[in-house]
């Protein structure tokens, strides 16, 4: 069975939507029944579909849907096309009356479609979906939505949602959805006023999706368990108990509650003698409960659940990168040259294994060249694109207008690149605005980009100053001292009213940000379509926007710790190792070393950052008999020794580090 006949087998695609996707947030749960001659479907899939009912009991079937009923369900959908994707296969027919459209869930999710998860479940297209009304009374303004903190508008569309009960609570779509999925539906309410009913609702007809479910705080595995804990030791400066500090029995020596937590006895209690000046600090007794977690902005862990679905997509893709392999040699004073030398090469494959190796200034080749060497490559040419003449912005950016690139083809090979560092394990570029990804998604005719992604100073000032205009005298006089710019814009239009200077703005907008680039636009987005990426692109726009839109997730002591899995010899305290391990990483972050986090993940795996694609094989730690740590690169494994107090482990990690680091700069 050959490699992609497993993964096949692995990720078997849904038999109504067709898709291998496998996230539960967006598309309910995906399994696969054995029993059933290897029948894989979407939960919501199934739910959603307009011809299909559970007629059975809920152990019946799947979900209580039968099996005959799914196989009619998708012999009649295998005669409907999408009428988004085109493809056939659409289950879901919009129910509103006279509207014939058809689609796949996941299609109608990325289009825009409201989906009701009662009653009928029924499902409405982008043009009858249902809409929130915002009151004549009410301004338009901004909140924070009160979930992620961050601002929303006061307009009522697809992706915010206004509380029916609360006049000034908006939410984002994303926030709610999140929060449903966790809160349940006996704990799921408006954040502001605690409404229950009556918010229920009108999330259901906006469709959110509020499982049946109990609170998924309520379902951990002893939850409250940390309520329990209590302070177990006694503080006097000189305690009298011969059991120790830690001895509590209340027929003898008994911890009491107060201000330190002293124990006592009838005659000589610890309470009785002073305290050090020192201790008059009152060392808190409340509950130990580690709520770091749950203190997670839902924005972020909403972008860490779509980061993974990007990781796992781009998994996918490496599938077509076969064994053979292709050998770059890179100068690092000149990545650029280098790189376009090599991926223009007669013999350059993208689907074949890449081998990086680094050339000085001689051209000889580093003979310390680590590891990592290929990983460190695509960070070099990802921070050269950012920083090149073919994007323009600050920090969101955009296509450029540069004529010699044009006549080079950069542009092309610009978008390989990036979708060759995407695919064999490389940084993501993740400083694309939001205008340029949504015009590769949806393409330019269908973008409205802002003021923001103009990036030439005095065209900005002159949108801004026509955007401002208070009367019509005012609005002419600009358009007068900018005549020529309008003219070689084509956007020279007469004003005859006050309100023609929104259309004359957009306008401006849309020459500038995407017309004036359209060639290379049309370049780079060819480019990108290297090993099958755009299309991947433009299947899942949330996954990657995450990943291309946002700058990646700094590094930390929680992020390291859940990255490496934790092996231990038999015999060996492995709850010491962990600590030890953990206890490294916190003060790595707080400063109390000398190492950084970023030094660590070199030291194990040769590069300084988490690849969107992820580690292959994934980063491990292993406690042995050995004196000093040890990073094994190839396995992206650390080997670490174990030593009786946590001062020894930090000095030897502290030290092998260090050494490693230093005979790679020499």
């Amino acid at each position: 069975m050959n490699e992609n006949t497993l993964c096949h087998f692995q990720s078997p695609a849904c038999v109504l939507c067709q898709r291998i996707d496998d996230c539960p947030e967006k598309y309910g749960e995906k399994r696969t029944y054995k029993e059933y001659n290897n029948l894989t479907v979407h939960y919501y899939c199934l739910l959603m579909s307009s011809g299909i009912w559970q007629r059975g009991e809920e152990d019946e079937g799947v979900y209580g849907f039968l099996i005959k009923d799914i196989r009619k369900e998708v012999n009649r959908a295998a005669k409907l096309k999408c009428n988004i994707c085109k493809k056939k296969g659409a289950s879901i027919g919009c129910v509103a009356p006279k509207c014939k459209r058809s689609y796949h869930f996941p299609c109608g999710v990325q289009r825009e479609c409201i989906f009701q998860f009662m009653e009928y479940f029924g499902s409405y297209c982008w043009e009858h979906r249902p809409v929130q009304k915002l009151p004549s009374d009410e301004s338009r303004g901004s909140s924070q939505c009160t979930i992620c903190l961050e601002f929303v508008e006061h307009f009522p569309v697809y992706n915010i949602l206004k509380s029916p009960c609360c006049k000034n609570a908006w939410f984002h779509r994303d926030c709610l959805q999140y929060q449903a999925l966790s809160a349940g539906v006996f704990f799921f309410r408006c954040t502001v006023c605690n409404n229950k009913d009556k918010f229920q609702n009108e999330m259901l007809r906006m469709g959110i999706h509020i499982p049946e479910k109990d609170a998924s705080w309520e379902l951990e595995e002893n939850a409250y368990q940390d309520l329990l804990q209590r302070y177990q030791h006694c503080d006097a400066r000189r305690c009298l108990c011969r059991n120790g500090r830690d001895y509590n029995k209340p027929d003898s020596f008994s911890l009491s509650r107060s201000p330190k937590m002293l124990c006592q006895n009838s005659l000589t209690p610890c309470t009785l003698l002073d305290l050090p000046a020192s201790n008059k600090m009152v060392m808190s007794i409340s509950p130990l409960i580690n709520s770091s977690s749950r203190n997670l902005s839902v924005r972020r862990m909403q972008l860490r659940i779509q980061k993974r679905e990007a990781s796992n997509i781009l998994r996918e893709l490496k599938l077509q990168v076969n064994t053979k392999t292709t050998r770059l040699n890179i100068n690092r004073d000149n990545i650029w040259s280098s790189a376009l030398k090599g991926f223009r090469g007669r013999n350059f494959n993208p689907a074949n294994t890449m081998e990086v190796k680094f050339t000085n200034c001689k051209g000889r080749v580093e003979t310390d060249a680590f590891h990592g060497s290929k990983h460190e490559f695509f960070r070099l040419l990802m921070l050269h694109l950012q920083n090149s003449s073919l994007f323009e912005g600050s920090s969101s950016k955009n296509l450029s207008l540069d004529s010699q690139a044009i006549k080079e083809n950069l542009y092309y090979e610009a978008g390989k690149m990036i979708a060759v560092s995407l695919v064999h394990g490389g940084v993501p570029p993740s400083y694309f605005s939001k205008t340029l990804f949504n015009c590769l998604v949806y393409g330019p005719e269908n973008v409205k980009p802002t003021v923001e992604d103009v990036a030439d100073f005095d065209v900005a000032q002159t949108i801004k100053m026509i955007k401002s205009s208070r009367t019509l005298a005012s609005l002419k006089s600009t358009i007068s001292d900018c005549y020529e710019y309008l003219t070689i814009a084509g956007c020279l239009r007469p004003m005859t009213a006050l309100c023609d200077k929104d259309m004359l703005v957009n306008d401006l907008l849309i020459y500038h940000v995407i017309k004036r680039v359209h060639s290379p636009f049309e370049s780079f987005r060819q480019g990108l379509k290297t090993l099958g990426v755009l299309e991947k692109i433009q299947m899942h726009p949330d996954a990657f926007s995450s990943m291309l839109c946002h700058k990646p997730e700094r590094l930390s002591a929680r992020i390291l710790g859940d990255l490496f899995t934790i092996h231990c010899l038999s015999g060996v305290n492995k709850v010491k190792g962990v600590d030890f391990w953990m206890g490294y990483l916190q003060d790595v972050e707080g400063g109390e070393s000398a190492a950084t986090l970023e030094d660590i993940l070199v030291f194990a795996t040769g590069t300084s950052f988490i690849p969107s694609i992820g580690f292959e094989p994934d980063p491990s730690v292993k406690f042995l008999h050995i004196k000093y740590p040890v990073g094994n690169r190839q396995l992206n494994c650390l080997e670490l020794p174990i030593t009786k107090t946590y001062e020894q482990f930090k000095s030897k990690m502290d030290f092998a580090i260090s050494s490693s680091l230093r005979l790679e700069v020499e």
